[in-house]
């Protein structure tokens, strides 16, 4: 319900920007729910507030679904510290890409590859990163929300840059060429053809396998043409007839839902260098894929 101190003016102001803020919480946290309720926060925050004295309604909730998600961040780090395997985030996956996705959606799209960079920031790098490289903050309102200097916050950034620069692909394919080899990358898994397989991939390629705990993951990365075309011929092979694949879109980038049994299994991101796969990320964690549809 409506405060009654709220008129539709506020009312719209919030939610004109809860796309913003959810893309910002998102790439925050990694996880749906933690987002969402940051979300929820900012809006009882803005609903209890004086409204007279905010120059900038977008400026103001941006400052406080910040700060929100950096507590919640904080809060988080011994969870994630005794986290079984490897922390992967919770994917965002469209499964059918002629379907028009709404704005919330759009606005929340980042790569599962950024987001696992990301995850090795400190609470307040990440923000400071992602207020300035991708919501283009200046560096007054990134030092206001932080309650830093303006030295500081670009030395932050810095930072994260230079982090981020390291470790993503110096190279990114067109979304049509990604999707290209994908699909025949999936033919040659779905018919457990390592050899085709291994020509997709890079000789250095790497698989990240995020299973929570609540299924069997690999405790390190794995590395090599032959061993992970190895992995998708064993899960075909211990599965005869019950392996299905589909193209999706996860986070906003081609990638593939793998079902066993008709039950999500896995949803895998891809980086793609020189038209070799040079990395796999998979989302195994039940917890993560409960949002995915199982296959009808």
């Amino acid at each position: 319900m409506k405060p009654e101190a709220m008129n539709d003016h506020t009312v719209a102001q919030f939610d004109a920007l809860r796309p913003r803020l959810f893309a910002l919480a998102y790439r925050m946290l990694g996880i749906r729910a933690d987002a969402e309720d940051v979300v929820q926060d900012a809006w009882l925050r803005w609903a209890a507030s004086s409204h007279d004295a905010v120059q900038s309604a977008e400026a103001w909730l941006v400052t406080v679904a910040t700060r929100l998600s950096i507590d919640r961040l904080r809060s988080r780090k011994a969870e994630r510290e005794a986290y079984v395997g490897w922390w992967l985030p919770e994917p965002l996956v469209e499964l059918d890409e002629r379907t028009p996705e709404t704005a919330a959606e759009l606005a929340s799209e980042v790569s599962v590859a950024m987001l696992w960079v990301l995850e090795r920031l400190a609470p307040e790098e990440r923000a400071a990163f992602l207020m300035r490289q991708v919501f283009d903050q200046d560096y007054a309102d990134i030092a206001a929300t932080l309650g830093k200097s303006e030295a500081a916050c670009r030395q932050l950034v810095s930072r994260a840059q230079a982090r981020v620069q390291q470790e993503t692909p110096r190279f990114t394919v067109p979304k049509d060429v990604h999707r290209d080899l994908l699909a025949r990358f999936m033919q040659a898994a779905a018919g457990a053809d390592r050899e085709a397989m291994k020509t997709f991939l890079a000789g250095d390629v790497r698989l990240v396998s995020d299973g929570g705990g609540k299924v069997p993951s690999f405790g390190k990365i794995l590395v090599g043409a032959a061993r992970i075309a190895g992995v998708y011929w064993s899960v075909e092979h211990a599965n005869p007839g019950k392996v299905t694949y589909r193209m999706a879109r996860v986070n906003g980038e081609p990638g593939i839902v793998r079902y066993v049994g008709g039950i999500v299994e896995s949803a895998q991101a891809f980086i793609i260098e020189d038209d070799r796969i040079v990395a796999i990320y998979a989302i195994r964690n039940p917890d993560k894929l409960a949002g995915i549809a199982a296959l009808a």
